[in-house]
């Protein structure tokens, strides 16, 4: 299994918190105030220059106003890989 954060599945990964961002209608100050955290982080959360773990990613959908399980299920299809 392939760890890099530069995998196309990370890619993937990282394309859907954006586009459910952008969805909301967020910017990454926005999101960024509802996480406590910076505009900084986000980004580079969202460039893949931080790998985000299962606990923050559920975080960020739960502040975009996204339910984790409907991200995960979109997240599985663009993978191809849905059940």
């Amino acid at each position: 299994m392939d760890k890099s954060i530069f995998s196309r599945d990370y890619e993937v990964f990282l394309g859907g918190l954006r586009e459910a961002r952008r969805s909301a209608g967020l910017t990454q100050v926005q999101l960024a105030s509802r996480l406590g955290q910076t505009q900084s982080f986000v980004s580079k959360c969202e460039r893949g220059e931080r790998r985000l773990d299962l606990v923050e990613a559920r975080a960020f959908c739960l502040a975009i106003g996204l339910p984790f399980v409907e991200f995960v299920s979109a997240f599985e299809a663009k993978l191809g890989t849905g059940s």
